[in-house]
């Protein structure tokens, strides 16, 4: 009986392990654009949160062609609780609480891109980092706090708790890599996130990810390093 107990947990232990493997090297892909092709992510979050960081790879062609969502998280009293969002001639919009901030850039993103957003509410403090680059840091939305009861999309952007998505703010491409923490990295560890190292993410984490994919979304590899 022992033996067989033994075996059991053995087999329990190693099917753990490929579940945790199940996304390294990994992307969610959006081969075309839509309204109802996405993915949902589950988030271990049991508070509201005073800051945050997600860092995250995507890819695709859209930049010239016009905007889409990169990361969208919204709560049922605000539904842009946070947005990532590229918007064409513009930048990258940086959204808050639902207000939002822009960060200019001279590139326009045609390859693989790794973005780290990062904000703390006691000095309203935003930070947006492009390939491992710092933009100029700006304040948004000081003193707010978010509420923990998340809906978090990919490839879409929410503009109602979990739904109200537009086809021409869909992403067409690649993104992987997804963490988030409950608080703001500091430079030195958000280089060392650009690197390919990580700092055991608390919100979301790409290794362990828990997620439900709707419409047309495959797991590929990934195009990046």
């Amino acid at each position: 009986m022992e033996k067989l107990l033994w075996c059991f947990l053995i087999l329990v232990s190693f099917s753990n392990m490929s579940d945790q493997a199940v996304m390294h090297k990994k992307a969610f892909v959006f081969p075309k654009e839509s309204d109802n092709s996405y993915v949902s992510l589950n988030a271990q979050l049991k508070k509201p949160l005073k800051a945050f960081t997600v860092c995250l790879y995507f890819y695709t062609d859209l930049s010239m062609t016009r905007g889409y969502s990169i990361f969208s998280y919204a709560t049922r009293r605000q539904f842009n609780e946070i947005l990532l969002f590229w918007s064409k001639d513009i930048g990258y919009s940086f959204s808050v609480g639902g207000d939002e901030i822009i960060f200019k850039v001279s590139d326009v993103p045609v390859d693989p891109t790794h973005l780290c957003a990062s904000w703390e509410s006691s000095t309203g403090i935003a930070e947006l980092w492009v390939d491992g680059k710092p933009m100029v840091r700006k304040s948004l939305k000081k003193g707010y706090i978010l509420g923990p009861e998340a809906s978090i999309i990919l490839g879409q952007d929410q503009d109602s708790f979990g739904g109200s998505f537009e086809k021409q703010q869909s992403l067409v491409g690649d993104i992987g890599n997804v963490n988030m923490w409950d608080y703001a990295l500091s430079p030195e560890e958000i280089n060392t996130v650009y690197a390919g190292g990580t700092f055991s993410p608390n919100v979301l984490d790409w290794r362990e990810l828990t997620y439900q994919v709707r419409g047309e979304v495959h797991v590929k590899p990934q195009l990046w390093p």
